[in-house]
């Protein structure tokens, strides 16, 4: 199967944003089933890559003092941590997942991440004696507002930003009911009206480049709420809703003029790719990367 290469991908660039890849970031993600944390760090490194963004499992994996460690001996910083969040749940349980995301900012801060993203969950899949799983989108919501305004306060201590990342409306049942940036910067505006730099947004080109008011919701967010951007691209046909992200260039998305826009708000940070693909996923590792540090400069 050769890589797919939009049309698109051909057009003259709107701005030559990097003429190399020192702004390109890997979410670890990308490439799990190809290695470990260890193992991809160190390919990043050997790619001269400088950011990474690990997921939580594949940290746990290798242990936290060794993928410390790991970190500290390449230099590599960090673009986020995946991930906090999934706030829906029985009503017993809310302190489990409390303390669950206490640690996962513990975590972060002994890392190094410039901020915690936030995958807020989707609809609280429990029953009551007598009654069917929660169907009410409105209450999770609730459920999320609420748990966020709590994680805040502890992140405030630690010093550690929370990155709220909406997600596509395909995904509003079981992974996340925050689903466009307008959402998100509600949450963001009710519970840190002073716009302190602690919560903000991971804008996922994936999930949010058709929203109609995009462009107006990055004005909104302006460089204080801009605390990730994450990339990859859109697939017509895609095989699966979870698994079959596309490489930058390969799909629909127009990078460069969502680039171009979050640069005007004073966004200068990583451009982080994050590929959940079984196609990309079969490739070898070193392949993977090259084509990512490629594709960052001709399409990203």
């Amino acid at each position: 199967m050769q890589d797919r290469v939009a049309p698109s991908a051909l057009k003259p660039a709107l701005r030559d944003f990097s003429a190399d890849h020192r702004l390109l970031s890997i979410n670890t993600a990308t490439v799990r089933r190809q290695g470990d944390l260890a193992t991809i760090i160190e390919a990043c490194a050997r790619a001269q890559i400088r950011a990474i963004s690990p997921w939580r499992d594949q940290v746990a994996h290798i242990g936290l003092p060794r993928a410390v460690e790991a970190v500290k001996a390449t230099g590599l910083a960090l673009s986020g941590y995946c991930r906090g969040g999934m706030f829906p749940a029985d009503p017993a349980r809310l302190p489990e997942v409390r303390d669950d995301n206490r640690r996962a900012v513990d975590e972060a801060e002994a890392l190094g991440a410039s901020c915690l993203v936030l995958v807020v969950g989707g609809l609280p899949q429990y029953a009551r004696p007598g009654s069917a799983p929660s169907k009410d989108i409105g209450a999770a919501r609730a459920m999320v507002e609420d748990g966020i305004g709590t994680l805040l306060e502890y992140a405030r201590s630690a010093h550690m930003p929370l990155a709220i990342e909406p997600l596509h409306p395909m995904y509003a049942a079981d992974r996340a009911c925050v689903n466009t940036m307008g959402q998100a910067l509600d949450i963001c505006d009710r519970l840190d009206p002073e716009r302190s730099g602690m919560l903000g947004v991971a804008l996922d080109v994936f999930h949010v480049w058709w929203d109609p008011d995009l462009s107006a919701q990055i004005v909104r967010a302006g460089r204080d709420r801009l605390l990730a951007y994450h990339v990859c691209d859109w697939l017509v046909p895609m095989a699966d809703m979870l698994n079959d992200r596309g490489m930058m260039g390969d799909g629909v998305i127009d990078l460069k003029a969502i680039r171009a826009q979050v640069e005007a708000q004073g966004y200068q940070g990583f451009a982080e790719v994050e590929i959940f693909s079984e196609h990309w996923w079969a490739k070898p590792m070193e392949e993977v990367l090259g084509t990512c540090i490629s594709r960052h400069r001709s399409v990203v």
